[in-house]
Order: structure tokens, then sequence, then C-alpha cells
């Protein structure tokens, strides 16, 4: 799954990389945590409101998805991620799938790899940041809910796919990766059905993260500084103490 990522390029670099005319403000965040605002760009005709852009629009929504026929968001669970294998069949997700597909520009995300409970390790969280470039765009979905009151909130979730490699020796799921000559055909609902982009949702290439070691301090949402990103030196795990005291052995595992 993808619970946390930052988005920390300028605002002038996400509209060139996203052919934007303009932009919904958006800060540097390095926290961002479900139930936030999160930046979406989609198609300025694909049922995203307020628009009168020529081709796309910025959108900003809160992480957290909704569909249209929830009564009662209060007793509904929080969906921040969209199994992108079933998520044209999921009622949840079925018709942002066909009609609301976007883009979510991303610095990187955040995942945690978990030692088995018996092993006396804990959590290790990592930075996974893109090798090429500042920004990646994960796939992702939005929805406007209409509350029973006549208010309204845009929604939105992050498309998630099997990991790579490189990513799965820390964690069994990656967000879906939209690669710049994909944008268009992937924004692209009125023409473009699931099944014309289902090919876009599949693992990255080894060579598109890097992932590195860093503190929990990331676990805190009110911890949002730049410090979260930086590089720390991962500890011994308890079964690999003795291994690594036996003489000569000189290696260490990143993972």
């Amino acid at each position: 799954m993808c619970g946390r990522f930052a988005l920390t390029v300028t605002p002038e670099e996400i509209m060139e990389t996203f052919g934007l005319h303009e932009i919904d403000g958006f800060p540097p965040r390095f926290n961002i945590a479900p139930t936030q605002p999160i930046l979406t760009v989609g198609a300025a005709d694909a049922g995203i409101p307020g628009s009168n852009l020529p081709d796309r629009r910025s959108l900003l929504v809160r992480w957290g998805f909704l569909p249209g026929w929830v009564k009662d968001p209060a007793d509904f669970p929080l969906l921040i991620n969209a199994r992108s294998e079933t998520a044209a069949e999921k009622a949840s997700f079925r018709g942002a799938m066909r009609h609301r597909r976007v883009l979510i520009p991303a610095s990187g995300f955040y995942e945690w790899h978990r030692p088995a409970k018996d092993s006396g390790a804990k959590p290790q969280a990592y930075w996974i940041r893109p090798l090429k470039g500042k920004v990646v765009a994960f796939g992702g979905l939005v929805e406007t809910f209409a509350a029973a009151d006549g208010s309204e909130i845009d929604t939105g979730a992050i498309l998630t796919t099997s990991a790579n490699s490189r990513i799965g020796a820390i964690h069994n799921r990656m967000p879906v990766v939209i690669q710049p000559e994909d944008f268009s055909r992937w924004l692209d609902c009125k023409t473009n059905e699931p099944r014309h982009v289902a090919d876009l949702m599949r693992p990255s290439g080894e060579d598109v993260f890097e992932a590195i070691p860093v503190s929990d301090k990331v676990n805190k949402v009110a911890n949002t500084g730049a410090d979260l990103q930086t590089p720390m030196a991962l500890a011994p795990q308890p079964d690999e103490r003795k291994t690594q005291d036996k003489p000569g052995n000189t290696q260490l595992s990143l993972f």
C-alpha cells in the first residue's frame, strides 16, 4: 500500500511536467498523510468540476476516497488506496475508473519493512524516491461526494500494484506510476475505458526508484520537516548479529 508520500517540487516544475496552465496552491509537503489534501491532475472535461482550461487542470482533494453512493461517511472505511487489479470491478471504484482517472504528483513515497513478529526487530521506514527527475505521477481516482445537507467534498485514492523486486524487498505493493508519455492516454476517459489502460497499471521498472532507510520520525503526522528524508544507517537485525560478528565478515545487507 501507500500510506505516506511527499511533494516538494515547485509549482513551476509541476506545471511544466504535467502540462498545466495554472495550479492550485500546494506548499512543499514532506509527510502527506491520509485525510489531508493532495494535489491531483485531471482532464478538464473528465467530470472534474470548475475547469475552464482546454486540456488539464489541477484539483486539491481529500486523500480518502468516498464513493457517491455512501450515505454516512462516518460508517465507511477510509479508502486511501485502490488495488489496480480489481478497481474496475469494485463497486467503490468502478465509476471513477471509467470516468475520473487522475495523476497524483509526488516526489516519492514512504514504506515500511515489517519483520516477522517473532524476530524482535522493529519496522524500518524507507524514503523511496525517483532515480531520475524530481517528480513522478501516481495513477489515481477521484470522486465528488455529495452529503445529505448539500455540501460536497472532492476525494481521491492512489492506485497500487504488485511491487517490483527492488521495492518488494520492503513491501509487496507499490503505487502505480504513469509515465509522461502515457499521461494523455491515462487521462482520456472519454475514449479509453479501463481495459484500454490496464497495461499502464503495472509495476514500475527496477530503475525508477531508489530506497533510502530513514528514521521513524515519519510515523508521526506532526513531523513535517525535510529531515524526514535524511538517510540513516541500518541497525543489524537480531538474526544477523551473530553472522556479522564473525571474523572476516564485512558485508552488510541493504534490507
